[in-house]
């Protein structure tokens, strides 16, 4: 049976599953969902999501994950989802520093792997594969295997070296208050909402599915960043960009991207997996949006094909 033949509602939580908080050490309580066997016959999985992401929007991952024998766990970052704000205007998306969501994913992953059985993968998306990448650089985690869909390890720059980029942004940011939205709205500067769905997925049905989320748990939905988080951002990039970052990573990575990306840097994606001492490669073109775990079935389907095979290769069951 083919993966995307298994009957699932995609906008309802499983009767299997669990939400709860976890506290932080600092006293900020993140939103949690976990499908926990009691003898999972592969390990354990923690899903990392996307900016602006909540995890409702991966739930039918997460269940087939947790069906081919993970014990499957997902969070929501501090300040989006159903993690709280940092700002007063919930609309726009905030922190301090990546350096934040990196301390909350330390603490995060030492109680995790505590509490569960090995071998301990990562799943991550977008933002969530960017934070992986830099946890694993700053050895916050220490996983058996990863995997990462259209990770945000560079963004596009209009052509610009990234120490312009990055100067710009200051500057922009610095032009009023940074924590305005850097544009109105969608996923990037002059992207309105009605072709954010081009940007993100080819399939209606998908993409709809976080429409209707939006509307049933409105506290989950996100706007554009702020200008400090576009700065921010472009910093913490330049930092897995630095000479041996990459290349002192030891565990093994599977990379999944797509050309036709408009959200992340593709071309940055090919290059890091080069600097990678183990990783796999996995490019998609036209066919395939940024939102490769909401993309249609052909797409979607060669996906999750190619992280159980990724895992049950790499990280074998103790």
């Amino acid at each position: 049976m083919a993966i995307s033949e298994m009957s699932f509602n995609r906008r309802a939580i499983p009767a299997d599953a669990q939400e709860t908080e976890w506290t932080a050490p600092d006293g900020w309580k993140l939103r949690r969902i976990d499908w926990t066997k009691a003898q999972p016959s592969r390990g354990a999985l923690l899903f990392l999501p996307g900016r602006g992401d909540h995890y409702e929007k991966y739930l039918e991952t997460l269940a087939q994950l947790s069906e081919a024998g993970w014990s499957v766990t997902a969070i929501d970052w501090r300040g989006q989802g159903g993690s709280g704000r940092l700002l007063d205007d919930r609309h726009i998306g905030h922190i301090d520093d990546f350096a934040t969501w990196i301390a909350d994913l330390k603490a995060f992953w030492s109680d995790w792997k505590r509490e569960s059985r090995g071998p301990h993968v990562v799943l991550a998306h977008s933002m969530g594969g960017h934070l992986a990448m830099r946890a694993l650089v700053e050895q916050a985690i220490d996983p058996d295997a990863v995997a990462l869909s259209a990770p945000m390890l560079g963004i596009p720059t209009m052509g610009l070296p990234y120490a312009v980029h990055h100067a710009a942004a200051r500057l922009l940011g610095n032009m009023g208050d940074p924590a305005r939205a850097a544009w109105k709205e969608g996923e990037k500067p002059g992207s309105p909402l009605n072709v954010r769905e081009k940007i993100l997925t080819h399939d209606d049905d998908r993409y709809a599915d976080e429409l209707f989320w939006w509307t049933a748990r409105p506290e989950v939905k996100l706007g554009p960043p702020s200008w400090h988080w576009v700065e921010r951002a472009i910093a913490s990039t330049r930092l897995l960009n630095k000479e041996g970052a990459l290349e002192a990573v030891n565990v093994p990575i599977l990379l999944m991207a797509t050309t036709s990306d408009k959200l992340v840097d593709t071309k940055r994606i090919i290059r890091d997996a080069k600097r990678l001492s183990h990783s796999e490669l996995l490019v998609f073109g036209a066919e395939a949006a940024h939102e490769l775990l909401r993309e249609a079935d052909p797409v979607r389907d060669r996906c999750m094909a190619a992280i159980r095979e990724f895992f049950d290769k790499v990280a074998k069951p103790a």
